[in-house]
């Protein structure tokens, strides 16, 4: 499985939606907390280009925030982003 990161706040609703997604398709995955780092902020806007969180990636493959992420698994292309990210 592929390295899974989400930039996020403890407080973002559309943060925790995508984390409960994640955590019921069983990824781990790693949080990196925007609210306390500028860092870490400022990391997660040059990735992205996007200043709002959460921002999720897959590998080095940018899925965007929780509506993105969402649609993914909606349209059955989530695992294969999991799998095919893997092997690479």
């Amino acid at each position: 499985m592929p390295n899974v990161v989400m930039y996020l706040t403890p407080y973002c609703p559309y943060c925790s939606r995508a984390a409960m997604l994640l955590q019921r398709k069983g990824v781990e995955f790693t949080e990196l907390r925007v609210d306390t780092d500028a860092k870490l902020r400022q990391e997660m806007e040059q990735r992205s280009g996007r200043t709002s969180v959460p921002q999720i990636f897959i590998g080095d493959f940018h899925v965007g925030g929780c509506d993105e992420l969402h649609a993914l698994e909606a349209g059955g292309k989530l695992d294969g982003h999991l799998v095919l990210d893997s092997a690479v």
